[in-house]
């Protein structure tokens, strides 16, 4: 997981070209939005293939422009990420506080965070890699394990902060934190070994193995810190397996892989349940 990130008030030029190419965004969107079908919780569950739902697009024309009709759709379609994120992502208060839209608007009103909602635009407009890899990772996994719910996928902007948001059967995928190991912000403020894991190529194996880890906590009161990296090995090995890449390489994959290889009769499932693994 990445740490907490206190955001640096770092005043930079904005492109008057990167400008106009967001109004231009906006307007789109703006005219697609009385097409858009935004589907319940409920009705996604369960859904393959996937699609990652567009939060970010509703949540970026609202910070840009002050778009009311923006507002209401995100409060309205969207209640619980809203919610998580201003309460759990930002930490700016509560979502009923009669000021919390203010609180919302002027938070990015920042020249860095206007700077990075135009990037994140211009970097997943087109979202069908990662639909198409989350899709076939999921259904791997729950192949694996029969009994796996499949949570709803949607994309949002935060501030640095959280790379993934786990919460009721819900998936957020912070786009601000996967702009690619040179993106200015980050080579200021994360250290070669962060900057290697912020890349659109680590979403797909974040969301598995943050969404594994909340539905297979480590189960010990107080774990050492042995057990804390054995119990990551077994959910990084077993993101290895359904990504079909090998993501994560360490001492404790290695050793969560030559325990299966010599134990053909423990399936996915009992090596995330059972701790004597």
């Amino acid at each position: 997981m990445q740490p907490n990130l206190t955001i640096i008030n770092v005043l930079t030029p904005f492109i008057v070209v990167r400008k106009v190419y967001l109004l231009l965004v906006i307007a789109m969107l703006a005219c697609l939005g009385c097409e858009w079908h935004l589907r319940s919780n409920e009705e996604t569950s369960e859904e393959l293939p996937l699609t990652i739902d567009r939060y970010d697009m509703i949540e970026s024309l609202y910070l840009t422009t002050g778009d009311y009709s923006a507002l209401l759709q995100m409060n309205k379609s969207y209640p619980m990420q809203t919610r998580m994120l201003i309460e759990d992502v930002l930490r700016i208060g509560q979502v009923n506080d009669p000021d919390i839209n203010h609180k919302f608007l002027h938070f990015f009103k920042d020249s860095t965070l206007q700077s990075l909602i135009v990037d994140v635009q211009e970097q997943f407009a087109d979202l069908d890699d990662l639909n198409k890899e989350l899709t076939d990772a999921f259904r791997r996994l729950r192949d694996a394990i029969p009994t796996l719910e499949i949570p709803q996928i949607y994309a949002q902007i935060g501030s640095f902060d959280q790379s993934i948001i786990v919460g009721n059967k819900t998936l957020g995928i912070s786009l601000d934190k996967y702009l690619g190991a040179d993106y200015p912000f980050y080579i200021e403020h994360y250290t070669a070994e962060q900057r290697r894991l912020m890349t659109r190529s680590m979403i797909t194996p974040d969301c598995l193995g943050f969404y594994l880890l909340s539905l297979y906590p480590l189960q010990e009161k107080e774990p050492t810190p042995e057990m804390r990296h054995r119990h990551m090995g077994k959910i990084q090995w077993v993101v290895n397996q359904v990504t079909k890449q090998r993501v994560f390489k360490n001492s404790h994959v290695e050793a969560i892989d030559s325990f299966m290889k010599h134990h053909k009769d423990v399936n996915i499932e009992q090596l995330l349940h059972d701790t004597s693994y």
